[in-house]
This record gives C-alpha cells, structure tokens and sequence, in this order.
C-alpha cells in the first residue's frame, strides 16, 4: 500500500531510553524498528517525535528530593508521574534507536523541553496551552489522515493519539508497531480500549503493508 498525499504517519519517541537497556526502558521497545521502517515506505509524510528534556527538568524523581520513581506528584497544578532521567537533551539516551530510518523524517517535533511541564503529547504539552506546531504543519501539507506508531503506547502515543483527534484528524494506531510503560500494570492495554472508545481506529501494520 502507499498512502495517500493526505495521510501522515506519525514515528512516536523510539529512543535509546525507551529501549532495553535505556533510562526508561520499555518492554520490547526495540520491537517496533523493524515494522515501523517498512511502514515509513508506504508514506510521503513522516514525522519523528523526540523527548528533549534538559537535565534539570522536573519531571525527574532525582529533582525532586525525597521523591521515589513512578511516585506521583503534582507538577504546576497537574499530577505527574517522577519518571527516572531519561531523553535527556544531548545524550545518547535521548538519540532515536539506531536501528531506525530517520532519513525518511520530513520533520523531527521535539518536547519537553520546559523544565516545567512535561509534554507526552506531539501536539501539546501536559499544561494543555503549549502547543508544538505539529497541527499547523500537518495542516499545511493538507494531512487528513494519521496513523500512530512508537513509544510508549499508555503515555505518548495515547495522548498524541487523542489530541490528533481532537485536532480533526483521522485517527489509526498500528498496535503492533506500540510497545507499552504498562505502569500501572494494565494500563497499556486500558490506554487501546480507552483510544478504541474514542474513535481512534486500532489496526495491524500489516493492514498498511499488504
């Protein structure tokens, strides 16, 4: 299959740290290479999304004394999980996995980098004000369609899933090419049925690929 000119695909946050082996490792996150380079074939528009977070940001149990891991804390009025370091700016932790196609990107959104406000979504940071200029740029290219891959299904790909939705875009996330936190334990699968209920449409890559 190609993809119609108005139809992107959207790479979410495939970083070393989101890897095995990397700060915030998910399960299997190394999966998703290998199906997600043979789905960015099929489109002319792909866009690559990148936690970018400073050293200091505050989403960090480690800048936050007296603060565990996965604790959850209110950060400026909204509740946040204290994530382990991760994607920081610079680092080889916060470099897509190596594996991937990034040549294929036509642009790169990075967020998260407000030390202040952690962003999940590729659209809008976790304040729900900050936006990251990806709707006016898919908006542009006269994008009508987008289907979702990456990491992590129950955070960043969720909410970039939801807010594609409510931006007025025509909603698909290849399952298959997602890998999950599932933190809290069955929060990836609650995060497919909660999109699912929505209207975002839950597919297979392969429905793309055959």
């Amino acid at each position: 299959m190609t993809a119609g000119k108005d139809t992107a695909l959207i790479v979410v946050d495939v970083q070393n740290d989101f890897c095995p082996g990397g700060g915030l490792a998910v399960k299997g996150g190394d999966e998703v290479v290998s199906v997600i380079n043979k789905m960015m074939d099929c489109f002319d528009t792909v866009v690559g999304t990148q936690d970018w977070h400073p050293a200091n940001h505050r989403s960090f149990a480690s800048n936050n004394e007296g603060t565990e891991v996965y604790q959850i804390k209110n950060l400026n009025g909204t509740d946040q999980v204290m994530w382990p370091d991760h994607c920081v700016q610079g680092t080889c932790g916060a470099d897509f996995h190596p594996d991937l196609t990034t040549d294929l990107f036509s642009v790169i959104i990075r967020k998260g980098s407000n030390p202040e406000i952690d962003s999940y979504s590729a659209f809008m940071e976790n304040d729900r004000k900050t936006v990251t200029g990806l709707k006016g740029y898919l908006e542009s290219k006269g994008i009508k369609k987008v289907f979702i891959t990456g990491l992590a299904t129950d955070y960043c790909v969720r909410y970039t899933a939801e807010d594609a939705l409510s931006a007025g875009f025509e909603v698909y996330v290849a399952a298959d090419a997602c890998r999950g936190v599932d933190f809290p334990e069955g929060s990836a699968k609650a995060a497919l049925d909660a999109m699912q209920a929505k209207g975002i449409r839950i597919i297979s890559s392969e429905d793309i690929l055959k």
